[in-house]
């Protein structure tokens, strides 16, 4: 437990040191060569850049005057492990409330206009295979994952400002997401801008529309919730899996879409009460834990690859694992990541091969995630005492 306290206690130092700013994996658009007219829409040239600046092993993003961003979902997930601490450590329930108060504030300022209610986005234009999102627009993935650590906000704190972004949220995900329907049920799109059939992110939505019919009663919430996520379930794989998407190109089973998918069945169970789907859930949980880990809790990437070793398939195992008690296990695969992939600076590496590890800070993707999984697995196992 002290190690990963002390882990803990290095990330979070590291992250305020930065101001909560930072690069992310996804961020080349960012570079001011891409305002010039023949670059700025030019898709292939886009989408390319914005792959190899990924996937180079060293940083080159101050080459290209790529700068560190303010990304909402970093504020999100910080909420969310800071909320969690103040659980865990209730002697310094002020101080996580504190800077909770300063981050839910912050996300107000960063919500897009023309929308039916609070949303966010990631703070680079994204060039997908199947869509071009611009920057600080809105996604179902991006409002999700903030509004669940808002969510934990409001239950940790009682935040009411927190629970009204909750609220407004589903709005817009109620009015602006599109919508792929299969009789009465129905998969939400990814953005605004799409019709894509990509579960983890439907998913997303059905959690947040479950956590705001927790606190509204409003019964509409609930039934739309339902049919989403029979959605969903309609396509569980027979041993337990879900494939990322009904694409062409989305037939891969991995690690944290299937882990999202996981957790927000369970909070569409505890918050409307409906237990239609605990078969799902229990076949999840199993192909989850059967396919996703390595000897001493190293987490695999893909189910039948586990490489790259990467940390937000990590931190959302720590996620699942501390949702679901498995507290051994979350426990080695925390020990796992602190001894393998943080730096003595206290953040953490993007990704590591079989062969070499790429140790870029990358502040959503790495940082922040491991802030929430790392806060769920030291409430999970002080709880456990």
């Amino acid at each position: 437990m002290k190690l990963i306290e002390d882990s803990l206690n290095k990330l979070i130092s590291y992250i305020e040191k930065e101001k909560y700013l930072g690069y992310d994996p996804y961020d080349g658009l960012k570079s001011p060569f891409f305002k010039l007219p023949f670059l700025r829409n030019n898709k292939f040239i886009r989408f390319g850049f914005q792959q190899f600046i990924k996937r180079f092993p060293i940083n080159l993003r101050s080459i290209f005057f790529i700068p560190k961003g303010y990304n909402p979902v970093t504020l999100g997930l910080c909420i969310q492990g800071y909320s969690r601490l103040a659980k865990a450590y209730p002697e310094k329930k002020n101080i996580f409330e504190q800077k909770v108060n300063f981050l839910v504030d912050e996300l107000e300022k960063l919500i897009p206009e023309g929308y039916s209610g609070a949303c966010w986005g990631y703070d680079f234009d994204w060039e997908a295979r199947y869509s071009k999102i611009p920057g600080y627009q809105p996604t179902i993935v991006a409002t999700g994952i903030i509004t669940n650590g808002l969510f934990i906000a409001y239950e940790t704190f009682g935040h009411q400002k927190a629970k009204n972004l909750c609220i407004s949220a589903s709005e817009f995900v109620l009015k602006d997401v599109k919508r792929t329907y299969d009789g009465n049920d129905f998969c939400f799109s990814y953005s605004p801008f799409d019709y894509q059939v990509v579960f983890n992110a439907s998913m997303k939505g059905v959690r947040l529309l479950s956590q705001v019919y927790s606190i509204t009663k409003e019964e509409k919430l609930k039934d739309l919730a339902f049919n989403a996520a029979a959605f969903v379930m309609k396509h569980q794989g027979i041993d337990g899996s879900w494939v990322y998407s009904m694409s062409g190109t989305g037939g891969w089973v991995d690690n944290y879409h299937t882990g999202y998918i996981i957790d927000c069945i369970d909070e569409f169970i505890n918050k409307t009460g409906n237990i239609s789907f605990s078969t799902n859930l229990q076949n999840g949980i199993k192909y989850y834990l059967d396919n996703f880990f390595e000897k001493d809790g190293i987490p695999k990437f893909y189910n039948k690859k586990i490489y790259p070793i990467d940390c937000t398939a990590a931190s959302q195992s720590l996620l699942t694992l501390s949702r679901f008690n498995h507290l051994e296990l979350g426990s080695n695969t925390a020990i796992w990541m602190i001894q393998n992939m943080q730096s003595e600076e206290g953040y953490f590496y993007f990704r590591k091969f079989r062969r070499y590890k790429m140790r870029q800070s990358f502040m959503r993707w790495s940082n922040a995630w491991m802030f929430a999984g790392l806060g769920d697995l030291c409430l999970a196992l002080k709880s456990d005492k």
